[in-house]
């Protein structure tokens, strides 16, 4: 199998009725438990990260590391994706680092963080779109404001998007997928109980996906929390506050309405952080975290493999061939 470019992927999965997972991971042996799950599951899958998330001095090796490890998986289709490329030129670092696809996130201001006009998104939006199309990488871009925490530093309020300016948004950029702020959040924290439809507006992806049917809808901020994990971590030193997340069901019921795309990353990593926690209350002389990274590894592959079963995206590794990424790039410039 080949690394395949996020719009191939999606496509096939609007086909097939399904969604795809795409797995936020910060070290090598997340991406190898992001990929074990996907070869026990036989599913497609995506791997993403976002710029200086990991405990790498440099993205540019750990980017070289992660596609390397892709590799050792050709039985199934994988695309690598940049999560919230800030701005063009992170964007373009991944384009040339090899990703197969990248996320502009023009919402928000990469200094202030605030939200960006309109226009402002548009402009880099498609300075991102010149750039990566001609090299057969997709495009990702974000309309309205998913709020919460990417990288536990800043946070943002959650700014809905509008249907007809995403339409007017996709018809401006062309872009291949497209993230709407329907009211999930990012982070360990989301809600203060569990959200209904006055919180969760899912009647927006269906009148979204009806305007702009080209373009696949991504759902951002999707992680369930859960507690027996919360729990775990609390138990072993930790301090994370109740919360509840995006219930498995809607996720579900999401894939029916027009999105393709999942991400989660919250909730794979609370799976490994309990494990980890567990493993090194267990032995209080360790001082190799190999064990317990292992231990995380494991029970990270395992939360993501029930989780490609939740968006149906199981199974279907074997439906199709993917195209070379820079094959493709050439065949559409040919």
């Amino acid at each position: 199998m080949t690394l395949c470019s996020l719009r191939e992927v999606l496509d096939h999965a609007r086909a097939g009725g399904y969604g795809v997972g795409a797995f936020n991971v910060t070290d090598i042996e997340q991406v190898e438990a992001v990929l074990d799950a996907a070869a026990a599951t036989n599913s497609p899958v995506i791997v993403q990260t976002i710029a200086g998330a990991s405990a790498f001095a440099s993205d540019e090796l750990y980017w070289d590391l992660l596609l390397r490890t892709v590799d050792h998986y050709p039985q199934i289709p994988v695309v690598v994706h940049l999560d919230h490329g800030p701005d063009f030129e992170t964007c373009k670092r991944a384009v040339d680092a090899g990703f197969s696809s990248v996320m502009i996130d023009g919402s928000l201001d990469p200094v202030t963080h605030k939200p960006t006009s309109f226009e402002a998104n548009v402009e880099v939006t498609k300075q991102v779109v010149a750039y990566a199309r001609e090299r057969g990488v997709s495009i990702e871009a974000e309309l309205g404001t998913i709020g919460g925490s990417k990288d536990g530093a800043t946070h943002a309020e959650i700014v809905l998007a509008d249907p007809e300016e995403a339409k007017r948004f996709v018809e401006e950029t062309g872009v291949d997928a497209l993230a709407v702020a329907i009211g999930t959040s990012h982070g360990a924290y989301k809600f203060t109980s569990p959200p209904d439809g006055t919180v969760l507006r899912m009647d927006l992806i269906e009148t979204i996906a009806a305007l702009i049917p080209d373009t696949h809808l991504v759902m951002h901020g999707s992680s369930s929390l859960p507690a027996h994990l919360r729990a775990v971590i609390n138990a072993h030193g930790g301090g994370l506050p109740e919360s509840w997340g995006v219930p498995d069901e809607e996720k579900a019921r999401s894939t029916k309405l027009g999105v393709t795309k999942i991400n989660q990353g919250m909730d794979s990593h609370m799976a490994y952080a309990a494990a980890m926690r567990v493993a090194l209350a267990a032995d209080p002389l360790a001082a190799d975290p190999a064990p317990a990274a292992k231990a995380g590894r494991a029970a990270m592959s395992a939360i993501i493999a029930e989780r490609m079963g939740i968006f149906g995206q199981a199974g279907h590794a074997g439906d199709y061939v993917g195209t070379p990424v820079r094959e493709a790039a050439a065949l559409s410039l040919a």
